[in-house]
C-alpha cells in the first residue's frame, strides 16, 4: 500500500524539448509542503545512458561552486561500486572513508553530521545496483548509524528514517526498476528523457568542432536515421560519434545501419587494429572470457566485482587497456590493512553487447535453449535477464556472423551460429504477434530491425493487428523508427493510439504521415504542436491529412491541462481555415475530430472542477455532434449552481445532445431553476441525470413545469436529492402530461416510503 504513495506524486519530466516542465538543478530540491524535520526522498528516473550520473556529478559541482547553500555536506556514491554483497560498512565508513577522508577530526565531523541531518545531501547513483528485484532488507540494527551493515541495509535505514532522519536522499534509477516497490514514500520524481533532435545536432557539432569533416560528420550521421534516432541518448550519441570519427580517419564512407553493427565495429576498432596474429588470438580469448563475465554478472543484476574475482590477470589487463573496465577502490575500515580494488563495466550498453556476444560464442548454450533469452511473452513478465538490450544485440549478431568485424572477434564454428540463427527464425515464426503487449511488440520490432532481414520484416508486418495501442507506453525516437519501418511494409490499414506516449513531434509526424495509418489518437498538446509545426513549414498537404486522421472521440478531461488543450484545439481550427484554403480552395473547414466528437467526460474533481468547467463551457458550441456530456465523477466535480447557470446559457447551441449527466455536482434549487428555464432548448435530449445533488421541492417544481415541453426526453433521474412528498407529487402530476417519458427515477430519503409507493401505483413509469 505504501508504494502507491510514490505513484501519486506528479512525475515532472525534465525534457529539454520544452514538451513538459524543464527543471534547473537547483529546483530539484524544492519540495512544496515538505516537512523540514523528515527525510526527503527525490528520485531521478531515466533509461541507461540518459545522463543520470552526469546530473548527479553536476549537482556535486554546483555545490562545490557555492550553490545549494542549504547543504553543508554532499556525498555521492556509485551504487554498483559499493553494493557487493560481501562488503559491510558503518555509516561513518561510508561517509568519511569511501567518499572523502578528512585529514583530521573525523569523529567530530561525523558527530556534527548526526546532529544536523537537514544539512546533508546523500546521492545514490544507480539505485538498480542495490537490489536484486526480489529482496530489499529492512534495517534491524539497534544503533544502525554505528553498526556494520550492507549498503542495502544502510539505505533501508535512511529511507525508514532510522538513520540520519531529516537528510535529503537523491536516488537515480531506471524507470523499469520500479523504485516505489522499495521506497515507501517519494517526495519528488523527475524523469530524464534525453536529447531533442536539435540537441543531438548540437552535441555532434560540438564533438567534431574544429575538425575538417565537421559538417560531413553531421550529415553522415543524419543519413543513418536509425543511428541518429539513438543519439537521443547521450551515451549512444557518444558511441556513434566515436565510430563516425573512425570512419573518416580510415577513409570509409559509410556508417553501419544497425546498433549491433555499430558496437561490433566499435569493439573491433578498439582491440584489433595493427595486431599480430598471436596478440589477435589472445584478444579473442580474453574477449570471450570478458563476455562470459558480463553475462553472468548481469544474471545477478551486477556490473562490478572485486579485482581478485576476475578470471585471470590477462582478462583484467585486457579489459582495462581497451576501456571495457573502470577501476575503483573500496573504503578501508580504520583497522583494515591493504586497500582493496574493484572493477566495473565502463558502460551498461557495453555490458549488454558483451552479454549477447557470450550467448553467440558459448558452446554450452545450444541453439534449442537460445530462445529463452529473447523476452517476447504475450503478457507482461520480467525479462530473463537484467541486461535488457541483450535480445536486440543477440538477434543482430545472429545475422552478422559472416561480417568481417565478427570474424575478427571469434574463431568459433560458423555452423553452430547458423543453427542458432535458424532457431531464432523458427521461434519468431511461432510467435502470436497479434497477442503481444505493446512493450513486447516494440522489443520484437527492435530485434527484427537489428537482423535487417526482409523476410522477418514482412512476416511481422503482415501479422500486426489493425488497432495498435501504445497508450501510456513511452515511445523513444528509436522505438518510433523501428515501428515505422515495420508498419510501412504492411498492406493493412492501422489505427494508432499514441496518447501519453511522450512521442516527439518528428516521430508523430513520421507515423501519421504513413499512407496506411488511417487514424490515430494522440495527446492533444502533441497533436496541436504537430499541426502548428506543419503550418509553419507550409506542409499543408500533411496538415490536412493529419487532421482528417485524428480521432478525439470519446474524450475525458481529467486535468486543467486537458481543458486547456481542448480549447487550443478549437482555436487551432480557426487558424487552419486559411491554411486549408491553399490546398482545397474551401472557404470553411472543420477539423473532423471536433466535428465528430460525440462523448465528452469531465472529471477534474472538487479543487479545479468549477474553474475547469467554466472554461470548458466556452467551447462546447464548437462540437456540433456532441451527444453525451458526462459530469459524473467519483471525486465529484462540484460545479454547483454557478456551473449549472453557465451551462444552461449554452444549451441552445447543443443541438445534438442526447445525454446530460450532472450527477453529484452540488446543484441546489438555484441551479435547478436556471437549468429548467433552458432545458426545452435541448431539442435532442433523451436522458437527464441530476442524481445525488441538493435539489429541494422548489427545484423539483421548476423541473416539473418544463417536462411537457421536453418532447425528446425519455429518462429523468432525480434520486438522492432533498425532494419531499410535495416535490414528488408535482413531478408525478407533470408526468401525466408527458407520454413520451419512459422512466422517472426519484427515490429520495426525504420522501416518505408510503408516498412514493402510492405515486408509483399511480404511474408505473416511476422507479422506486
Amino acid at each position: 500500500k505504501n508504494s502507491i504513495k510514490a505513484t501519486e506524486k506528479e512525475l515532472v519530466t525534465c525534457n529539454l524539448q520544452g514538451k513538459e516542465k524543464a527543471l534547473t538543478r537547483s529546483r530539484i530540491f524544492q519540495i512544496p509542503g515538505g516537512k523540514d524535520l523528515e527525510t526527503k526522498v527525490i528520485v531521478v528516473l531515466g533509461k541507461a545512458g540518459m545522463g543520470k550520473s552526469i546530473l548527479a556529478q553536476k549537482i556535486c559541482q554546483d555545490w562545490s561552486s557555492g550553490e545549494l547553500s542549504q547543504f553543508e555536506f554532499v556525498f555521492w556514491f556509485d551504487c554498483k561500486q559499493i553494493s557487493l554483497p560481501e562488503k559491510r560498512y558503518s555509516l561513518k565508513d561510508l561517509l568519511l572513508e569511501f567518499f572523502v577522508k578528512p585529514q583530521e577530526g573525523s569523529k567530530e565531523i561525523f558527530e556534527y553530521i548526526l546532529q544536523n541531518p537537514a544539512k546533508v545531501l546523500l546521492i545514490f547513483d544507480g539505485f538498480e545496483g542495490l537490489h536484486d528485484h526480489e529482496n530489499f532488507p529492512r534495517c534491524s540494527a539497534s544503533r544502525p548509524e554505528k553498526a556494520l551493515c550492507s549498503v542495502k541495509e544502510l539505505l533501508s535505514g535512511l529511507i525508514q528514517k532510522k538513520i540520519l532522519n531529516g537528510c535529503t536522499l537523491l536516488l537515480t534509477a531506471r524507470p523499469k526498476d520500479k523504485v516505489n516497490q522499495f521506497v515507501s514514500k517519494v517526495d519528488k520524481a523527475i524523469e530524464l528523457v534525453g536529447f531533442s533532435p536539435q540537441q543531438r545536432e548540437l552535441y555532434i557539432t560540438k564533438y567534431f568542432e574544429g575538425l575538417p569533416y565537421c559538417d560531413n560528420a553531421l550529415n553522415l550521421i543524419k543519413e543513418r536515421e536509425y543511428l541518429f534516432s539513438h543519439c537521443y541518448s547521450p551515451v549512444m550519441c557518444r558511441f556513434v560519434c566515436f565510430l563516425c570519427e573512425t570512419v573518416f580517419e580510415t577513409g570509409d564512407k559509410n556508417l553501419p545501419s544497425t546498433l549491433t553493427a555499430v558496437f561490433l565495429k566499435f569493439v573491433q576498432q578498439k582491440i584489433m587494429p595493427m595486431q599480430t596474429d598471436v596478440v589477435a588470438l589472445q584478444n579473442q580469448g580474453s574477449l570471450a572470457m570478458l563476455a562470459r563475465l558480463a553475462w553472468h554478472l548481469g544474471e545477478k543484476h551486477q556490473s562490478a566485482l572485486k579485482s581478485d574475482l576476475l578470471p585471470s590477470k590477462e582478462v583484467k589487463e585486457f579489459a582495462l587497456k581497451y576501456g571495457f573496465f573502470l577501476p575503483f577502490a573500496f573504503p578501508n575500515h580504520s583497522d583494515a590493512g591493504e586497500e582493496e580494488f574493484g572493477n566495473t563495466f565502463s558502460d551498461f550498453v557495453i555490458q549488454n553487447f558483451l552479454g549477447a556476444l557470450h550467448l553467440m560464442l558459448a558452446e554450452e548454450i545450444k541453439d534449442k535453449s537460445l530462445t529463452k533469452y529473447l523476452s517476447f511473452p504475450s503478457k507482461k513478465k520480467k525479462p530473463y535477464n537484467w541486461l535488457d538490450l541483450v535480445p536486440r544485440f543477440l538477434a543482430g549478431l545472429l545475422f552478422l556472423q559472416d561480417d568481417p568485424c565478427f570474424c575478427c572477434l571469434s574463431n568459433k564454428d560458423v555452423k553452430q551460429s547458423t543453427k542458432k540463427q535458424k532457431k531464432l527464425l523458427k521461434y519468431i515464426k511461432r510467435l502470436q504477434i497479434n497477442e503481444l503487449c505493446p512493450e513486447r511488440l516494440l522489443e520484437l520490432c527492435h530485434c527484427i530491425y537489428e537482423t535487417q532481414s526482409s523476410y522477418l520484416f514482412q512476416h511481422v508486418a503482415l501479422r500486426l493487428k489493425p488497432d495498435l495501442s501504445f497508450l501510456g507506453v513511452v515511445l523513444t525516437p528509436p522505438d518510433v523508427h523501428v515501428l515505422h519501418s515495420v508498419l510501412k511494409r504492411s498492406r493493412k490499414e492501422f489505427s494508432l493510439d499514441l496518447r501519453n506516449s511522450s512521442i516527439d513531434i518528428q516521430g508523430l509526424k513520421d507515423l501519421v504521415g504513413l499512407t496506411n495509418v488511417a487514424s490515430f489518437r494522440a495527446s492533444l498538446s502533441d497533436t496541436v504542436r504537430l499541426w502548428k509545426s506543419l503550418e509553419q513549414t507550409k506542409d499543408y498537404e500533411l496538415l490536412r491529412a493529419s487532421t482528417e486522421k485524428f480521432v478525439l472521440d470519446p474524450f475525458k478531461a481529467k486535468t486543467m491541462k486537458d481543458v486547456s488543450d481542448l480549447s487550443d484545439l478549437v482555436e487551432m481550427q480557426e487558424k487552419m481555415i486559411s491554411c486549408v484554403q491553399d490546398v482545397s480552395g474551401c472557404s470553411s473547414y472543420e477539423i473532423p475530430a471536433i466535428k465528430n466528437l460525440r462523448k465528452l467526460e469531465f472529471a477534474l474533481g472538487p479543487v479545479c472542477g468549477l474553474q475547469g468547467f467554466l472554461k470548458l463551457v466556452q467551447i462546447l458550441a464548437a462540437f456540433p455532434s456532441l451527444q453525451h456530456l458526462d459530469l459524473d465523477a467519483l471525486s465529484e466535480n462540484g460545479i454547483g449552481d454557478e456551473g449549472a447557470k453557465s451551462l444552461s446559457e449554452v444549451f441552445p447551441t447543443l443541438k445534438s445532445l442526447e445525454t446530460l449527466n450532472l450527477s453529484q455536482n452540488k446543484i441546489t434549487d438555484v441551479g435547478a431553476e436556471k437549468l429548467a428555464t433552458a432545458l426545452p432548448s435541448l431539442l435532442s435530449l433523451k436522458t437527464l441525470s441530476l442524481y445525488n445533488n441538493s435539489i429541494c421541492d422548489f427545484g423539483a417544481e421548476n423541473l416539473a413545469k418544463v417536462l411537457p415541453a421536453m418532447a425528446s426526453l425519455r429518462v429523468l433521474d432525480v434520486q438522492y436529492n432533498k425532494i419531499t412528498g410535495v416535490g414528488a407529487q408535482q413531478l408525478t402530476d407533470s408526468l401525466r402530461k408527458c407520454p413520451h417519458i419512459k422512466n422517472l427515477v426519484m427515490w429520495n430519503p426525504t420522501i416518505p416510503y408510503g408516498v412514493l409507493e402510492h405515486l408509483q401505483q399511480l404511474d408505473s413509469r416511476i422507479s422506486v
